[in-house]
Protein backbone atom coordinates (compact mmCIF):
# COMPACT_ATOMS: atom_id res chain seq x y z
CA UNK A 1 0.00 0.00 0.00
CA UNK A 2 1.00 3.65 -0.17
CA UNK A 3 3.79 4.63 2.19
CA UNK A 4 2.35 8.07 2.97
CA UNK A 5 -0.18 8.05 5.81
CA UNK A 6 -3.50 9.38 4.58
CA UNK A 7 -5.98 11.48 6.49
CA UNK A 8 -9.25 9.64 7.27
CA UNK A 9 -11.37 11.47 4.66
CA UNK A 10 -8.66 11.08 2.05
CA UNK A 11 -8.53 7.35 2.78
CA UNK A 12 -12.30 6.93 2.36
CA UNK A 13 -12.44 8.98 -0.84
CA UNK A 14 -9.62 6.92 -2.33
CA UNK A 15 -11.50 3.69 -1.59
CA UNK A 16 -14.71 5.13 -3.05
CA UNK A 17 -12.78 5.95 -6.23
CA UNK A 18 -11.56 2.32 -6.37
CA UNK A 19 -8.04 3.45 -5.63
CA UNK A 20 -5.88 1.63 -3.12
CA UNK A 21 -5.51 3.67 0.10
CA UNK A 22 -2.71 3.33 2.66
CA UNK A 23 -5.00 0.94 4.58
CA UNK A 24 -8.63 -0.13 4.41
CA UNK A 25 -10.94 2.63 5.70
CA UNK A 26 -13.17 1.82 8.67
CA UNK A 27 -16.67 2.64 9.84
CA UNK A 28 -18.45 1.96 13.12
CA UNK A 29 -22.05 1.85 14.26
CA UNK A 30 -23.64 0.17 17.24
CA UNK A 31 -26.93 -0.06 19.09
CA UNK A 32 -27.15 2.06 22.27
CA UNK A 33 -27.09 -1.00 24.62
CA UNK A 34 -23.95 -2.17 22.82
CA UNK A 35 -22.33 1.18 23.46
CA UNK A 36 -23.15 0.97 27.16
CA UNK A 37 -21.60 -2.51 27.35
CA UNK A 38 -18.54 -1.37 25.42
CA UNK A 39 -18.04 1.75 27.54
CA UNK A 40 -18.24 -0.36 30.70
CA UNK A 41 -15.52 -2.57 29.27
CA UNK A 42 -13.11 0.18 28.18
CA UNK A 43 -13.67 2.33 31.27
CA UNK A 44 -14.81 5.62 29.75
CA UNK A 45 -17.77 7.09 27.83
CA UNK A 46 -15.96 9.32 25.32
CA UNK A 47 -17.26 8.24 21.90
CA UNK A 48 -14.76 10.32 19.92
CA UNK A 49 -11.89 8.89 21.91
CA UNK A 50 -13.15 5.36 21.21
CA UNK A 51 -13.49 6.00 17.48
CA UNK A 52 -10.04 7.54 17.33
CA UNK A 53 -8.54 4.58 19.19
CA UNK A 54 -10.16 2.20 16.69
CA UNK A 55 -8.96 4.19 13.68
CA UNK A 56 -12.49 4.92 12.42
CA UNK A 57 -12.43 7.10 9.30
CA UNK A 58 -16.10 8.10 9.04
CA UNK A 59 -18.20 10.25 11.33
CA UNK A 60 -21.99 10.02 11.34
CA UNK A 61 -23.65 13.43 11.50
CA UNK A 62 -26.62 13.88 13.80
CA UNK A 63 -29.77 15.89 13.05
CA UNK A 64 -32.44 15.14 15.66
CA UNK A 65 -35.98 14.20 14.63
CA UNK A 66 -39.09 14.89 16.76
CA UNK A 67 -39.31 12.75 19.91
CA UNK A 68 -41.33 9.55 19.95
CA UNK A 69 -44.54 9.42 21.91
CA UNK A 70 -45.99 6.71 24.09
CA UNK A 71 -49.17 4.94 23.03
CA UNK A 72 -51.19 2.24 24.81
CA UNK A 73 -49.83 -1.12 26.01
CA UNK A 74 -46.21 -0.02 25.99
CA UNK A 75 -46.21 0.85 22.28
CA UNK A 76 -44.31 3.89 21.03
CA UNK A 77 -44.76 5.83 17.79
CA UNK A 78 -42.25 8.01 15.97
CA UNK A 79 -42.94 11.01 13.78
CA UNK A 80 -43.46 8.81 10.70
CA UNK A 81 -46.05 6.57 12.34
CA UNK A 82 -43.78 3.58 12.82
CA UNK A 83 -44.81 1.76 15.99
CA UNK A 84 -42.69 -0.45 18.23
CA UNK A 85 -42.08 -1.78 21.70
CA UNK A 86 -38.86 -2.01 23.69
CA UNK A 87 -37.50 -5.42 24.72
CA UNK A 88 -35.10 -5.53 27.68
CA UNK A 89 -31.52 -6.79 27.39
CA UNK A 90 -28.92 -6.92 30.18
CA UNK A 91 -27.42 -3.71 28.76
CA UNK A 92 -30.55 -1.74 27.92
CA UNK A 93 -33.73 -1.98 25.86
CA UNK A 94 -33.91 -2.72 22.13
CA UNK A 95 -36.61 -1.65 19.70
CA UNK A 96 -38.91 -4.31 18.21
CA UNK A 97 -41.28 -3.18 15.47
CA UNK A 98 -45.02 -3.87 15.45
CA UNK A 99 -47.60 -2.88 12.85
CA UNK A 100 -47.60 0.85 12.24
CA UNK A 101 -50.16 3.63 12.36
CA UNK A 102 -51.72 2.87 8.96
CA UNK A 103 -52.01 -0.91 9.30
CA UNK A 104 -55.78 -0.65 9.77
CA UNK A 105 -56.39 1.82 6.94
CA UNK A 106 -59.32 0.77 4.77
CA UNK A 107 -59.37 3.60 2.26
CA UNK A 108 -56.97 5.72 0.25
CA UNK A 109 -58.48 8.77 1.95
CA UNK A 110 -57.09 7.53 5.27
CA UNK A 111 -53.57 7.54 3.81
CA UNK A 112 -54.06 11.06 2.51
CA UNK A 113 -55.47 12.30 5.83
CA UNK A 114 -52.58 11.01 7.93
CA UNK A 115 -50.46 13.68 9.67
CA UNK A 116 -47.43 13.37 7.41
CA UNK A 117 -44.30 15.10 8.71
CA UNK A 118 -42.63 18.07 7.09
CA UNK A 119 -38.87 18.28 6.44
CA UNK A 120 -39.01 21.22 8.85
CA UNK A 121 -39.25 18.62 11.64
CA UNK A 122 -35.54 17.74 11.36
CA UNK A 123 -33.17 19.92 13.40
CA UNK A 124 -30.13 20.51 11.17
CA UNK A 125 -28.83 23.48 13.13
CA UNK A 126 -25.81 21.65 14.56
CA UNK A 127 -24.60 20.17 11.28
CA UNK A 128 -22.15 22.98 10.43
CA UNK A 129 -20.49 22.67 13.85
CA UNK A 130 -20.20 18.91 13.44
CA UNK A 131 -18.61 19.37 10.01
CA UNK A 132 -16.08 21.74 11.51
CA UNK A 133 -15.35 19.38 14.40
CA UNK A 134 -14.78 16.41 12.09
CA UNK A 135 -13.12 18.22 9.21
CA UNK A 136 -10.47 15.49 8.76
CA UNK A 137 -13.05 12.70 8.49
CA UNK A 138 -15.43 11.47 5.82
CA UNK A 139 -18.97 12.47 6.79
CA UNK A 140 -22.12 10.37 6.54
CA UNK A 141 -25.61 11.84 6.83
CA UNK A 142 -29.16 10.68 7.01
CA UNK A 143 -31.59 7.81 7.35
CA UNK A 144 -33.62 7.96 4.14
CA UNK A 145 -35.89 5.00 3.44
CA UNK A 146 -38.28 4.85 0.51
CA UNK A 147 -39.86 1.39 0.86
CA UNK A 148 -39.06 -0.45 4.08
CA UNK A 149 -40.14 2.30 6.47
CA UNK A 150 -43.35 2.89 4.50
CA UNK A 151 -43.90 -0.85 4.90
CA UNK A 152 -43.44 -0.55 8.66
CA UNK A 153 -45.99 2.27 8.84
CA UNK A 154 -48.44 0.31 6.72
CA UNK A 155 -47.55 -3.13 8.14
CA UNK A 156 -45.49 -5.66 6.17
CA UNK A 157 -48.38 -8.01 5.37
CA UNK A 158 -50.60 -5.11 4.37
CA UNK A 159 -47.89 -3.65 2.12
CA UNK A 160 -47.37 -6.95 0.31
CA UNK A 161 -51.13 -7.20 -0.33
CA UNK A 162 -51.18 -3.58 -1.49
CA UNK A 163 -48.47 -4.27 -4.07
CA UNK A 164 -50.72 -6.90 -5.63
CA UNK A 165 -54.14 -5.31 -5.15
CA UNK A 166 -53.70 -1.58 -4.46
CA UNK A 167 -50.50 -0.44 -6.22
CA UNK A 168 -51.56 3.20 -6.02
CA UNK A 169 -51.37 2.95 -2.20
CA UNK A 170 -47.76 1.74 -2.37
CA UNK A 171 -46.75 4.49 -4.76
CA UNK A 172 -48.43 7.08 -2.54
CA UNK A 173 -46.51 5.93 0.53
CA UNK A 174 -43.18 5.62 -1.27
CA UNK A 175 -43.60 9.09 -2.78
CA UNK A 176 -44.36 10.62 0.64
CA UNK A 177 -41.10 9.30 2.07
CA UNK A 178 -39.07 10.06 -1.05
CA UNK A 179 -40.19 13.68 -1.27
CA UNK A 180 -39.44 14.19 2.41
CA UNK A 181 -35.89 12.88 2.11
CA UNK A 182 -35.18 14.64 -1.17
CA UNK A 183 -35.80 17.88 0.67
CA UNK A 184 -34.05 16.76 3.86
CA UNK A 185 -30.87 15.84 2.00
CA UNK A 186 -30.97 19.03 -0.08
CA UNK A 187 -31.24 21.17 3.06
CA UNK A 188 -28.46 19.21 4.77
CA UNK A 189 -26.17 19.76 1.80
CA UNK A 190 -26.99 23.46 1.74
CA UNK A 191 -26.38 24.06 5.44
CA UNK A 192 -23.07 22.14 5.31
CA UNK A 193 -22.03 23.78 2.01
CA UNK A 194 -21.66 20.45 0.25
CA UNK A 195 -19.30 18.95 2.83
CA UNK A 196 -21.19 15.64 3.25
CA UNK A 197 -19.43 12.73 1.52
CA UNK A 198 -21.94 9.88 1.97
CA UNK A 199 -25.72 9.86 2.25
CA UNK A 200 -27.47 6.81 3.69
CA UNK A 201 -30.30 5.24 1.68
CA UNK A 202 -32.17 2.28 3.18
CA UNK A 203 -34.67 -0.34 2.11
CA UNK A 204 -34.24 -3.99 3.05
CA UNK A 205 -34.84 -6.19 0.01
CA UNK A 206 -33.88 -9.61 1.33
CA UNK A 207 -34.51 -12.19 3.99
CA UNK A 208 -32.17 -14.93 5.18
CA UNK A 209 -33.39 -17.17 2.36
CA UNK A 210 -33.72 -14.80 -0.57
CA UNK A 211 -35.43 -11.67 -1.91
CA UNK A 212 -38.51 -10.30 -0.17
CA UNK A 213 -40.03 -9.26 -3.51
CA UNK A 214 -39.63 -10.22 -7.15
CA UNK A 215 -37.36 -8.28 -9.50
CA UNK A 216 -40.48 -7.05 -11.30
CA UNK A 217 -41.98 -5.65 -8.09
CA UNK A 218 -38.63 -4.14 -7.16
CA UNK A 219 -38.51 -2.33 -10.49
CA UNK A 220 -42.08 -1.10 -10.13
CA UNK A 221 -42.30 -0.12 -6.47
CA UNK A 222 -38.75 0.50 -5.22
CA UNK A 223 -36.35 1.32 -8.05
CA UNK A 224 -38.02 4.56 -9.25
CA UNK A 225 -37.83 6.07 -5.77
CA UNK A 226 -34.27 4.86 -5.22
CA UNK A 227 -33.38 6.47 -8.54
CA UNK A 228 -34.86 9.80 -7.47
CA UNK A 229 -32.81 9.72 -4.27
CA UNK A 230 -29.62 8.55 -5.97
CA UNK A 231 -29.82 11.25 -8.64
CA UNK A 232 -30.39 13.94 -6.01
CA UNK A 233 -27.51 12.72 -3.83
CA UNK A 234 -25.17 12.74 -6.81
CA UNK A 235 -26.37 16.23 -7.76
CA UNK A 236 -25.51 17.35 -4.23
CA UNK A 237 -21.95 16.07 -4.70
CA UNK A 238 -22.32 13.02 -2.46
CA UNK A 239 -22.02 9.26 -2.76
CA UNK A 240 -24.86 6.81 -2.01
CA UNK A 241 -24.39 4.27 0.79
CA UNK A 242 -27.26 1.86 0.20
CA UNK A 243 -28.28 -0.46 3.03
CA UNK A 244 -30.13 -3.73 2.57
CA UNK A 245 -29.86 -6.79 4.76
CA UNK A 246 -30.42 -10.30 3.50
CA UNK A 247 -29.60 -12.45 0.51
CA UNK A 248 -29.79 -9.75 -2.18
CA UNK A 249 -27.19 -10.76 -4.77
CA UNK A 250 -29.97 -10.89 -7.37
CA UNK A 251 -30.53 -7.14 -6.97
CA UNK A 252 -26.91 -6.01 -7.15
CA UNK A 253 -26.85 -5.51 -10.95
CA UNK A 254 -29.98 -3.36 -10.68
CA UNK A 255 -28.48 -1.34 -7.84
CA UNK A 256 -25.33 -0.75 -9.88
CA UNK A 257 -27.42 0.37 -12.85
CA UNK A 258 -29.39 2.75 -10.61
CA UNK A 259 -26.13 4.36 -9.52
CA UNK A 260 -25.55 3.04 -5.99
CA UNK A 261 -21.96 3.76 -5.00
CA UNK A 262 -21.56 1.65 -1.84
CA UNK A 263 -23.50 -1.48 -0.80
CA UNK A 264 -24.01 -2.20 2.90
CA UNK A 265 -24.02 -4.46 4.92
CA UNK A 266 -23.23 -7.42 2.59
CA UNK A 267 -24.67 -9.86 5.12
CA UNK A 268 -22.63 -13.08 4.63
CA UNK A 269 -25.44 -15.58 4.13
CA UNK A 270 -25.06 -18.01 1.26
CA UNK A 271 -22.27 -18.34 -1.26
CA UNK A 272 -23.53 -15.39 -3.32
CA UNK A 273 -22.89 -12.93 -0.48
CA UNK A 274 -19.37 -14.11 0.36
CA UNK A 275 -16.57 -11.64 -0.36
CA UNK A 276 -14.95 -13.87 -2.99
CA UNK A 277 -18.15 -13.96 -5.04
CA UNK A 278 -18.80 -10.24 -4.62
CA UNK A 279 -15.26 -9.35 -5.65
CA UNK A 280 -15.28 -11.58 -8.73
CA UNK A 281 -18.77 -10.58 -9.83
CA UNK A 282 -18.91 -6.89 -9.01
CA UNK A 283 -15.43 -5.67 -8.07
CA UNK A 284 -14.70 -2.28 -9.60
CA UNK A 285 -18.40 -1.67 -10.33
CA UNK A 286 -19.57 -0.88 -6.79
CA UNK A 287 -17.92 -0.40 -3.39
CA UNK A 288 -18.72 -2.57 -0.39
CA UNK A 289 -19.24 -1.70 3.28
CA UNK A 290 -19.53 -4.20 6.15
CA UNK A 291 -19.63 -7.97 5.91
CA UNK A 292 -18.27 -9.03 9.32
CA UNK A 293 -20.85 -11.58 10.42
CA UNK A 294 -23.17 -10.41 13.18
CA UNK A 295 -25.10 -13.65 13.66
CA UNK A 296 -22.47 -16.24 14.53
CA UNK A 297 -18.92 -14.90 14.33
CA UNK A 298 -19.19 -11.70 16.34
CA UNK A 299 -21.36 -13.00 19.22
CA UNK A 300 -19.78 -16.48 19.47
CA UNK A 301 -16.37 -16.44 17.80
CA UNK A 302 -13.01 -15.72 19.38
CA UNK A 303 -11.26 -12.39 19.01
CA UNK A 304 -8.61 -14.09 16.87
CA UNK A 305 -11.29 -15.45 14.53
CA UNK A 306 -12.90 -12.01 14.24
CA UNK A 307 -9.60 -10.34 13.33
CA UNK A 308 -8.78 -13.08 10.84
CA UNK A 309 -12.16 -12.51 9.14
CA UNK A 310 -11.57 -8.76 9.04
CA UNK A 311 -8.19 -9.46 7.42
CA UNK A 312 -9.91 -11.65 4.83
CA UNK A 313 -12.47 -9.02 3.89
CA UNK A 314 -9.83 -6.29 3.64
CA UNK A 315 -7.65 -8.48 1.43
CA UNK A 316 -10.39 -9.72 -0.89
CA UNK A 317 -12.67 -6.68 -1.20
CA UNK A 318 -10.16 -3.94 -0.43
CA UNK A 319 -7.19 -5.13 -2.46
CA UNK A 320 -7.78 -2.42 -5.08
CA UNK A 321 -9.84 -0.05 -2.98
CA UNK A 322 -13.61 -0.26 -3.00
CA UNK A 323 -14.17 -1.55 0.55
CA UNK A 324 -14.92 -0.01 3.95
CA UNK A 325 -14.48 -2.29 6.96
CA UNK A 326 -17.56 -2.51 9.20
CA UNK A 327 -19.88 -5.10 10.77
CA UNK A 328 -22.72 -6.72 8.82
CA UNK A 329 -25.20 -4.59 10.79
CA UNK A 330 -24.97 -2.29 13.80
CA UNK A 331 -23.02 -4.03 16.56
CA UNK A 332 -25.64 -5.82 18.67
CA UNK A 333 -25.65 -6.09 22.50
CA UNK A 334 -24.78 -9.80 22.49
CA UNK A 335 -21.38 -9.11 20.88
CA UNK A 336 -18.62 -9.27 23.52
CA UNK A 337 -16.67 -6.00 23.70
CA UNK A 338 -13.47 -7.92 22.96
CA UNK A 339 -14.92 -8.91 19.59
CA UNK A 340 -15.98 -5.37 18.75
CA UNK A 341 -12.40 -4.24 19.30
CA UNK A 342 -11.06 -7.25 17.40
CA UNK A 343 -12.74 -6.14 14.16
CA UNK A 344 -10.40 -3.17 14.10
CA UNK A 345 -7.26 -5.02 15.21
CA UNK A 346 -6.51 -5.82 11.57
CA UNK A 347 -3.41 -4.23 10.04
CA UNK A 348 -4.79 -4.45 6.50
Amino acid sequence: MNERRMLPRERVLAALAHERPDRTPRDFWAEPPTMRRLFDFIGHTDRDRLLNDLGIDIRHLEAPAPPERGMEDGVYQNFWGEQYIYRPTPWGSMREDVKGALARAQSFAELEAFAWPSPDAIDRSQLPAQCDRYREYALLYGFADVWQRPSLVRGWEEMFVDMAERPDWVHFLARKFTDFYLEDYTRAAEVTRGRIDLYLLISDLGSQRGPLISPAMFREFVAPYLKDMIDRIHALGGKVLYHSCGLIARFIPDLIQLGVDVLDPIQPIGAEMQPEHLASGFGGQICFHGGIDMQELLPRGTAAQVTATADRYCEILGDRGGYILAPAHLFQPDVPPENVLAVYATRK
